[in-house]
């Protein structure tokens, strides 16, 4: 598969998320690790997780915990995968998602995502979701000491503003690699951090591209133009959606979520499709 890099580490340009497979609906262990296997198999290099992604409070990391054993459990080289994880969002089990971005906690939260994915150090750290009860160079400060430290190899961050991702490149002096904002057709509100990226050679990693677990399945029903062109290639509108991804700059990594093997597989072919500069100008307007 086609290669992009977060930081100094070449990746795969399609990624895999991993929330499907632990929160609401997920399948059984056997369907999400033979998911995680296809996509190994696949070329996929990236896989996205986070200690909040699972359903009930006594769970937390269960999707860490779940890729670990899958990855342990895979009968080939897993040693060019970076597994990227994210601290700072919490759920408590009761169906809501809070914030805790104090420095301490951050910090306990990673040395848990490092027991969990049984690893040293974590390839990509990600600062899931500001805290607007902490100040956000505060947040950021402790992903600068996890660096320090050599608990963490790389930084990101989530969910962030254009003003964030500028103080949070300061404040780690240079060192953010990466930026997970939502992005799909109908979520585009990120455009300005898309291109600051762009701008700063950060990878951004778009996530539910294909519009989130309930909605990816009908995306070329409610956006016919990738519908169509998809049809053009003789491929799905999920893989003309994804393409568009990719051709709207080289820094840009879609993490589409997955609970099956077939879909992800649909969604790692994206990388291959070349979109004409007709098309791509087509499905950039919708």
């Amino acid at each position: 598969m086609k290669t992009r890099r977060i930081g100094d580490t070449a990746v795969s340009a399609i990624g895999l998320g991993g929330m499907p497979m632990s929160i609401e609906g997920r399948p059984d262990e056997q369907r999400s690790v033979a998911t995680i296997h296809a996509a190994l198999e696949a070329g996929v290099t990236l896989i996205d997780t986070a200690d909040a992604y699972h359903l009930f409070a006594d769970e937390v990391g269960h999707n860490e915990s779940l890729i670990a054993r899958a990855l342990a459990s895979y009968g080939g080289d897993t040693s060019d995968v970076l597994v990227a994880t994210k601290g700072g969002h919490l759920r408590p089990g009761d169906g809501t998602w809070t914030q805790d971005g104090s420095p301490a906690y951050l910090k306990q939260a990673c040395e848990a995502s490092l027991k969990r994915l049984g690893v040293e150090a974590i390839g990509l750290y990600q600062f899931h979701r500001p805290d607007p009860k902490v100040p956000y160079e505060d947040s950021i400060g402790a992903i600068r000491d996890l660096l320090d430290e050599g608990k963490i190899q790389q930084a990101g961050i989530s969910n962030a503003s254009t003003q964030q991702i500028q103080l949070a490149n300061e404040i780690l002096g240079g060192q953010l690699v990466s930026v997970q904002n939502q992005f799909s057709p109908r979520y585009r509100s990120s455009e300005a951090e898309l291109q600051l990226c762009a701008v700063l050679g950060l990878a951004f990693l778009p996530w539910s591209p294909l519009g989130g677990i309930s909605q990816a399945a009908g995306l070329g029903t409610r956006f016919d133009a990738f519908a169509e062109v998809g049809a053009a290639h003789g491929v799905s509108a999920q893989q003309a959606c994804l393409a568009w991804m990719l051709a709207k700059a080289p820094v840009v990594i879609p993490i589409p979520g997955s609970s099956r093997p077939e879909t992800i597989r649909d969604s790692v072919a994206a990388a291959d499709l070349v979109l004409s500069a007709e098309e791509f100008a087509r499905l950039d307007a919708v």
